[in-house]
């Protein structure tokens, strides 16, 4: 076996905990055992499938030949669409070059990352939350992490922020948040754009300027009373150093399809522009085409949201509801109402409890790996998503969620909390 060395990059960049989990999961399952399987960030496409119009709109697409390189920054007519889509419903205007166009937000991210930060640069994330961690490894940047706390719903604040934000570089946001499926209220996110531009305007003219990564890819997603709120609807001046991160992955039930949008400053998203092409992560022509057409079609739009949302928070409510009578009933969990995305965010508080062999649960990985060995129930630790080891919250994701299966899953996880001593 050869033993040489590869990259620094390379030889130093960790591992996604929520893969080891999904391998975990994948053998139990290859062994015959049945697993309420809530890991993942995604749909079952037999559950959730993309909307039928838009389904045809990519058929027609294909038939139609639209099968060759786009252009670097996304057709024309999508990002028309995408401009006209977020000024209908979200009530922002952006020009076609202040929109770029990718396969999906990850590569997005990725750009923006590059065209933003320097080695060394100070960036300011939370935790938990989805691989920023892992963006600020690959440029080399500093990693100046905000622990998140139950009583802001783990979304950061501007007090926490604050603190730190003299000479970053880059703010990552995500709102609704994965993997909380909470959100920003309107004041606290009024309180960070507020830090922000006085951050930036007292800044040099030759000096390099804060950006807010904002990643609302769930945005469309939200429930009851929820509102989504966003940087620059909340301060127009936000709209020179704010960088969205959106697409179809979520809002459609559109992973697979890999149609993603970013929109920010023109000279910024003209270098992720840059950026990208030379990654060469364009979203496929015929997706392209497609999503253009289906974008306008508010109608189709608007019925399939009341559906699809309907689906998702029915889920999301029986899940939550369940967890509350547990806790009712004398059992250490708990869990937050149901805000947006597709996620549940519930705690296990069941360290130091005894396993029926009298063996103790030492740890909160020890934990987990009772409950999906217990309960079947796979659920990801926040530590998966840079929390602090001993936190005892999870992400649970209903992407895939059977709803004949929540009675018996909330069934099997209290027949296994009964065992513990």
């Amino acid at each position: 076996m050869s033993s040489s060395k590869l990259s620094q990059l390379a030889e130093t960049l960790i591992g996604s905990e929520i893969v080891k989990l999904g391998a975990e999961i994948k053998e139990k399952i290859k062994q015959g055992n049945k697993i309420y399987n809530f890991t993942i960030g995604d749909f079952d496409s037999s559950i959730f499938r993309i909307p039928q119009v838009f389904e045809n709109e990519i058929i027609q697409s294909l038939k139609e030949g639209f099968t060759t390189y786009p252009p670097a920054e996304g057709s024309l007519e999508l990002r028309q669409a995408v401009s006209s889509f977020i000024l209908d419903r979200e009530n922002i205007h952006y020009d076609t070059n202040e929109i770029l166009i990718a396969a999906g937000g990850r590569p997005l991210i990725y750009s923006a990352f590059r065209a933003v930060v320097d080695k060394g640069d100070k960036i300011i994330y939370a935790v938990p939350s989805w691989n920023n961690n892992h963006y600020v490894h690959f440029t080399e940047a500093a990693h100046v992490v905000i622990e998140s706390k139950f009583e802001n719903n783990f979304m950061p604040t501007a007090i926490e922020i604050a603190e730190h934000i003299k000479g970053a570089s880059l703010l990552a946001l995500c709102s609704p948040l994965n993997p909380t499926g909470t959100t920003f209220s309107k004041e606290e996110l009024t309180a960070i754009c507020n830090l922000v531009i006085t951050e930036n305007e007292g800044r040099g003219d030759y000096e390099k300027k804060l950006y807010v990564m904002f990643d609302q890819i769930y945005w469309a997603l939200t429930f009851g009373d929820t509102e989504h709120y966003n940087p620059v609807s909340i301060n127009p001046k936000m709209k020179e150093y704010t960088i969205f991160i959106d697409g179809i992955s979520k809002a459609f039930a559109a992973t697979g399809v890999r149609v993603g949008w970013a929109m920010g400053p023109a000279n910024v998203i003209n270098k992720m522009k840059a950026i990208n092409s030379h990654v060469g992560a364009w979203a496929p022509m015929a997706e392209q085409k497609a999503t253009a057409n289906y974008l306008v079609q508010t109608e189709h739009i608007d019925n399939y949201f009341t559906t699809f949302k309907a689906e998702i928070e029915e889920r999301l409510q029986r899940i939550y509801v369940g967890f509350q009578q547990l806790k009712v009933q004398g059992f250490d969990v708990d869990a937050i109402t149901p805000q947006a995305a597709i996620y549940l965010t519930i705690q296990i508080n069941m360290v130091g409890k005894k396993m029926p062999n009298g063996t103790v649960l030492e740890a909160q990985s020890d934990v987990t790996s009772y409950i999906l060995n217990e309960a079947k129930i796979a659920i990801v630790p926040f530590y998966a998503f840079g929390a602090s080891r001993s936190s005892n919250w999870y992400r649970l994701s209903v992407g895939t969620c059977k709803k004949e299966e929540i009675d018996e899953m909330l069934g099997m996880l209290k027949s296994a909390l009964e065992k513990l001593k």
